[in-house]
């Protein structure tokens, strides 16, 4: 396993990074047991997770992701505490999760509601990265690609939240902070703002990237390089497609099958991507999940990738693709791919 420290901190954190979405869902408390078992093993020691997961859900289940997480804490010994970096991310507006706290904002009383919640379902005294789920303020993410106007009721807030979390940090309940879903803007804003007022600055982002979603190149890559800001990227697989077992249907037993709701990676051209990409793989003797994982993995922005699974075949195989390094030529034949069907899901 290969470790890296996250920017302008001293977590050492693997550059392959559980996630746990499925969790309390798709896979029971035993199996994510086995799951986490499993990844500390084979050295993976960052866990990302969050306080809507799992996903698909529902105000039964609400929470239950981390709950499975801290039985996990426990189980393993206060020994053992310091040797994982947990991450998890607060929830933001405009999606209907009514049952996670009214309203869902990032005022001081919501992320101070959010951090004690979370500390208690994982049963830790401190969140190693504290993340921002997606912004407060209408932005084209999940899907779209793009806004027709600026969302005027929102009003700017990156001092007050920074404000909160230099609080946080200072009592000892959270260590350092993170964005996710963010564009541009927003990570500049937080930068400055963090910089003209001594607050706590962002360590990491956390976007989705992947063959079919290379959108973080164009703007972001060049901020993170420049501002030594790491990205955590989420979907490397593409909810799985580019495991290429959608090519003839998805199944329905799959993630994308169980909830039709996430359709950014369900189109025709991801589809017609990925049949390009799933023909490259196997014209050089590699399974499609290797290359998709290995592309993520050497990109230079990229400090650590997230990777889910359902099965412990399916994480021992997703783990084993990091071992995989593509050649210049393979690389080539990628961006000819990108550029004949750019970012299918954006």
């Amino acid at each position: 396993m290969n470790y890296t420290t996250l920017p302008n901190t001293d977590l050492k954190v693997s550059t392959i990074c559980l996630g746990t979405m499925t969790f309390g869902n798709q896979n029971s408390e035993a199996e994510a047991h086995d799951q986490l078992d499993y990844a500390f093993e084979h050295g993976i020691n960052f866990l990302d997770t969050a306080e809507m997961y799992p996903i698909g859900g529902n105000a039964q289940i609400f929470g239950d992701t981390e709950r499975f997480m801290g039985t996990w804490i426990n189980k393993i010994g206060k020994n053992q505490r310091d040797k994982i970096i947990v991450a998890t991310k607060i929830a933001g507006p405009n999606r209907g999760m009514d049952y996670i706290r009214k309203p869902l904002d990032f005022s001081k009383k919501s992320i101070h509601e959010a951090v004690e919640l979370s500390l208690k379902n994982l049963q830790i005294d401190c969140i190693d990265l504290y993340q921002m789920h997606w912004p407060e303020r209408v932005m084209n993410m999940f899907g779209q690609r793009g806004v027709s106007k600026i969302d005027t009721q929102w009003q700017e807030n990156f001092f007050e939240v920074l404000t909160v979390y230099d609080g946080l940090i200072k009592e000892g309940k959270i260590k350092h902070i993170g964005v996710s879903n963010e564009n541009p803007y927003g990570v500049m804003k937080f930068i400055s703002e963090s910089e003209k007022h001594n607050l706590p600055r962002i360590a990491t982002i956390q976007n989705p990237y992947s063959l079919l979603n290379r959108l973080f190149e164009v703007g972001l890559s060049e901020i993170c390089m420049r501002e030594n800001i790491g990205l955590m990227a989420y979907s490397p697989l593409a909810f799985s497609f580019l495991t290429g077992k959608h090519l003839n249907g998805i199944l329905p037993n799959s993630r994308l099958g169980l909830f039709p709701q996430f359709t950014r990676y369900s189109s025709e051209n991801c589809l017609k991507a990925t049949q390009l990409y799933y023909q490259l793989a196997q014209d050089n003797g590699l399974t499609l999940t290797q290359m998709a994982l290995a592309f993520v993995n050497q990109q230079d922005f990229v400090t650590s990738t997230i990777i889910g699974a359902t099965s412990l075949e399916q994480l021992s195989e997703n783990i084993a693709a990091f071992d995989v390094t593509l050649s210049p030529e393979i690389i080539a034949q990628i961006n000819k791919i990108q550029e004949l069907i750019p970012n299918p899901a954006p």
